[in-house]
């Protein structure tokens, strides 16, 4: 099974686990209308274009994919993010959303290679082609 990379970080009052899976990315593509690529570049420290958006959202979504009860999610972006400067947590948001671009591949490791190239296979959602194979 692919799985997206969570994240451990020391942030606001404690350490938490972040993690943008399939469901939290689209998620937050379709919210910030961006994809998950270009919302990484505009929180980049070289670049720095994110938007209160951006950061909030990562980070929420972050939350949320790690484990944690959407409200509770909210009710911690809205203390250490809302009221805090807001560059504050830019890096961490960054720091999430590298990781949600990361993937990690754990069905390989338990499975012989054949078995996880059928596994692989069997989960395609793209249709199958119906002409012969040369």
């Amino acid at each position: 099974m692919n799985r997206h990379a969570a994240v451990e970080l020391a942030w606001a009052d404690g350490d938490f686990t972040f993690r943008l899976g399939l469901s939290e990315v689209e998620e937050l593509e379709r919210k910030r209308d961006l994809s998950l690529f270009q919302i990484a570049t505009r929180l980049a420290p070289e670049v720095r274009h994110a938007r209160s958006t951006d950061i909030i959202e990562v980070i929420r979504l972050g939350l949320i994919g790690g484990g944690m009860k959407p409200v509770d999610a909210l009710a911690k972006v809205r203390k250490y993010v809302d009221e805090r400067p807001l560059d504050e947590n830019r890096d961490t948001a960054y720091a999430i959303a590298l990781a949600g671009l990361m993937r990690v591949h754990s069905g390989e490791l338990e499975q012989p290679s054949g078995e996880a190239d059928a596994a692989e296979t069997s989960a395609s959602t793209s249709p199958h082609s119906m002409e012969a194979q040369p």
